[in-house]
């Protein structure tokens, strides 16, 4: 072979490798290295709400594993998970932090509908991942207007109609008493309620009560809800606010049949304080399986997720539903990275987490997460649930949005 002819071939060969070897460069934004990944994290360790900071150290105790275990694709986690007190206005400085200082890859699951609210456009103007917030506001899934934000958990509103259906169904002739979270969270939930029951909402709805998050109780308004002559009560309240309420409704000696949303059925946050006794038959939902239920403790996936709370997060509860709660996000979260492989970008982070089909193992059963370039509902499925004993069991078909 010629000297002209051994050069031809190997500049084909070199010719031939070049797209190969662009499409193997691993591709970085702020946040990510060959040894790192930084995710930043909001939730309320302190304050009126601090019952919600358990989901932030069921996530580190995720990270913590995976970390241990070599990371992902040789990558650590640096998981930074600050406390805002469940205050928008310092949700929106604590998350500046994180984008600005700490240069952050993505934001995973910051817990609040209005703490998300205060940073939604920001976000998106950073276009930095916002992903998998811990909040059922029906804003989360709207790729159009805001292609950086994804949402997480069953939609609010998908949650209230469903109650609401029930009430119909069970109970047509009902005199409802509301009592909701005087901000985006509570009005979603009302909104589905509402919508639930269409025109009938103006004759069984006999009382609406607010409060705010920084009061100190409900009682009054479950005093005046009491007085209203409602026999079926809708509980739109965080789980400090939940479990006085259920207390109270004991103590008053008022019997309503009690429906309660799912952001407030903590078994160490809500049930316990509220007393078991005093909760017997109140209606929720999920989409989890219930790790209180020890009908599921000898299956592999409870097991393997109390193992890993119980070494990593060894102050938690793993018959906690927000402990599954957190320890579901993150799982999800570490399926995303995995398949981002070397192409740690924004774009392609979001990419991967809008092309999603996968069952978790603390979902409950028939429940995935799916997602689609114009669907940012991860799970949109749910099941009603009824408390019995020391734990919710579900029934009824699974409903989705």
């Amino acid at each position: 072979m010629s000297l002209i002819t051994r050069r031809a071939a190997l500049f084909c060969a070199l010719a031939l490798t070049l797209p190969l070897a662009a499409l193997a460069q691993k591709k970085y934004d702020a946040g990510a290295s060959d040894k790192e990944i930084r995710i930043g994290n909001t939730v309320p360790y302190s304050g009126p709400a601090s019952a919600y900071g358990i989901p932030g150290k069921a996530m580190s105790a995720v990270f913590d594993k995976v970390n241990a275990d070599g990371g992902i694709n040789g990558r650590k986690i640096k998981f930074i998970s600050l406390d805002d007190g469940y205050n928008p206005a310092k949700t929106v400085e604590q998350v500046r932090k994180l984008v600005e200082e700490e240069e952050v890859l993505l934001l995973l699951a910051p817990l609040g509908t209005a703490q998300n609210s205060a940073i939604h456009k920001y976000m998106n103007t950073k276009k930095v991942p916002h992903l998998f917030l811990n909040s059922g506001a029906n804003k989360w899934g709207d790729p159009k207007n805001f292609p950086w934000t994804m949402g997480f958990i069953p939609s609010y509103f998908t949650e209230g109609r469903a109650f609401a259906k029930h009430i119909l169904a069970t109970k047509p002739n009902a005199k409802i008493g509301v009592l909701y979270q005087n901000d985006d969270f509570g009005k979603d939930y009302l909104k589905g309620v509402l919508d639930g029951l269409g025109d009938k909402a103006k004759t069984l709805i006999v009382s609406q009560q607010t409060f705010e998050v920084t009061d100190p109780t409900v009682d009054s308004q479950l005093v005046t809800l009491k007085g209203s002559g409602a026999d079926t009560f809708i509980n739109i309240s965080t789980p400090k606010f939940a479990a006085q309420s259920i207390r109270k409704v004991a103590d008053m000696g008022w019997k309503p049949q009690q429906y309660l949303v799912s952001v407030s059925t903590s078994v160490s946050s809500v049930l316990k304080p509220a007393g078991f006794e005093n909760a017997q038959g109140v209606i929720s939902s999920s989409y989890l399986r219930d790790p209180a239920d020890v009908a599921i403790h000898g299956s592999k996936e409870y097991q393997d997720y109390a193992a890993l709370i119980k070494k990593y997060y060894p102050g938690g509860d793993p018959d906690d539903s927000l402990t599954a709660n957190g320890y579901t996000i993150a799982q999800a979260m570490v399926e995303v990275l995995k398949r981002a492989g070397d192409n740690l970008t924004h774009d392609n982070i979001m990419k991967v987490a809008s092309n999603l089909n996968l069952t978790l193992p603390m979902l409950a059963p028939g429940i995935t997460l799916k997602t689609a370039p114009d669907d940012f509902y991860p799970v949109s499925q749910l099941q009603l649930t009824k408390f019995v004993g020391s734990r919710f069991e579900p029934f009824g078909p699974l409903i989705d949005r």
